[in-house]
């Protein structure tokens, strides 16, 4: 599909929290020929109401956090299977999208997750765009300010070269 420029991208928090309200802003803009897209995490289960609003979405930018599920658990405290569930149900019904990972340096980096992470990719078949996102602590401030521990003390921000090298791997 190719899209107009312009149109209109929900983020968050995340969206996907908000289906009712998506549901009646996506079919409103729909209505109006306005592109829509969906910046999610996509870890949802496919209830009716979620298929009601991906039918009403074009494009969904889906952050896949870690293909190892173990590390996504220590990284994020959930499963990553129902994020890999959303990307295979949306190759299902020919819903385009994005991949995006952030890369972590010694936690999401791994050669061998990152071929993982390409074969999956490669089983799905509307992936129109792969990004690497690279993990810095911009963000770290926030968590001190309000009296929390960082739990990714420590890690060192992604360089271009960390970014480069998971580009080589995942084909990119």
């Amino acid at each position: 599909m190719l899209y107009q420029v312009g149109g209109v991208t929900v983020s968050g928090g995340e969206p996907l929290l908000q289906a009712d309200f998506l549901i009646e802003f996506f079919a409103k803009l729909k209505s109006l020929g306005i592109n829509t897209a969906i910046d999610t995490s996509g870890s949802f289960a496919i209830t009716e109401k979620i298929k009601t609003l991906i039918n009403l979405t074009d494009l969904f930018l889906l952050d896949i956090k870690c293909i190892n599920d173990e590390i996504c658990k220590d990284l994020t405290g959930v499963s990553n299977q129902r994020e890999l569930e959303f990307a295979r149900y949306l190759s299902k019904v020919k819903k385009d999208m994005w991949i995006r990972q952030v890369l972590v340096p010694g936690i999401t980096d791994k050669q061998e997750d990152l071929k993982k992470l390409k074969e999956f990719i490669s089983s799905l078949d509307t992936v129109k765009k792969v990004e690497i996102l690279p993990y810095h602590d911009l963000g770290k401030f926030k968590w001190l300010e309000l009296g929390c521990s960082y739990e990714l003390e420590g890690v060192p921000n992604a360089t271009t070269q960390d970014v480069n090298r998971a580009k080589q791997i995942l084909g990119i």
